[in-house]
C-alpha cells in the first residue's frame, strides 16, 4: 500500500493486492487478491474490484460498483462438485487513466475502459470504452464523448476535441496538448 492511501472502515484487501499512493478506499470496499491499483484512485463504498484487475492511476469507481472476473459464473461443476480455484478462469478488466465508473455499474471480465472514459451511473458494460468514451444503459452503449474534465463533447469522436467547459485540446490518448 502507498504512502498517504487511506483506507475506511470494514474495507477488505486482500493478499498481493497493489494499492498505490495517495489513494482512498470507502466504506466496505473489497479489493480481490493480486489486484493492481494505481496511485490517486478513489474506490467508493461498497465496490468490488475482483482479480485480476487492473486500475491504472486517476481511476474512479463509484459506490456499489462491480469489476467482474468470471463470464461463466457457477458453483459447482458439472458433476455436481464445489468448484475450485482450479476449476474456473478469471478474465481481467482493465480501467485506464483517469477514467470513471459510475454508481452501481457492472463491468464484466475481459475488457478495457479508455483513458478518461466515463461509464453513466448503472451501466451494465460487456464491450470496450473507448478513450473519452461515454457509455450508458443496460447493456451500455456509447452515446457519445467527454472532456477530461467529464463535460460532454459530442456525439462523434472529435479529430481535435476542445472543451467548453475548461478549453482543453485533448488528443485521442488523453493526453492534454494544450491549455
Amino acid at each position: 500500500m502507498g504512502a498517504q492511501t487511506t483506507i475506511w472502515q470494514h474495507a477488505q484487501v486482500r493478499e498481493r493486492a497493489s494499492i498505490g499512493s495517495s489513494c482512498i478506499l470507502g466504506k466496505g470496499v473489497y479489493v480481490d487478491a493480486d489486484v493492481v491499483v494505481g496511485s490517486k484512485c478513489k474506490i467508493e463504498n461498497g465496490a468490488s474490484i475482483f482479480r485480476p484487475a487492473v486500475l491504472e492511476d486517476g481511476v474512479f469507481v463509484g459506490p456499489a460498483a462491480i469489476v467482474a472476473n468470471d463470464r461463466l459464473p457457477r458453483a459447482v461443476n458439472p458433476d455436481g462438485t464445489l468448484k475450485g480455484p482450479g476449476d474456473w478462469q478469471a478474465s481481467a478488466v482493465l480501467i485506464r487513466y483517469g477514467a470513471a465508473v459510475g454508481a452501481a455499474s457492472v463491468l464484466l471480465p475481459g475488457l478495457t475502459v479508455g483513458r478518461w472514459a466515463l461509464v453513466g451511473a448503472g451501466a451494465v458494460v460487456a464491450h470496450d470504452v473507448p478513450a473519452h468514451g461515454l457509455v450508458v444503459g443496460n447493456p451500455a452503449r456509447l452515446i457519445g464523448y467527454v472532456c477530461a474534465c467529464g463535460a460532454r463533447l459530442g456525439p462523434e469522436p472529435p479529430a481535435e476535441p476542445v472543451c467548453d467547459q475548461c478549453a482543453r485540446r485533448t488528443g485521442t490518448d488523453g493526453r492534454r496538448q494544450l491549455s
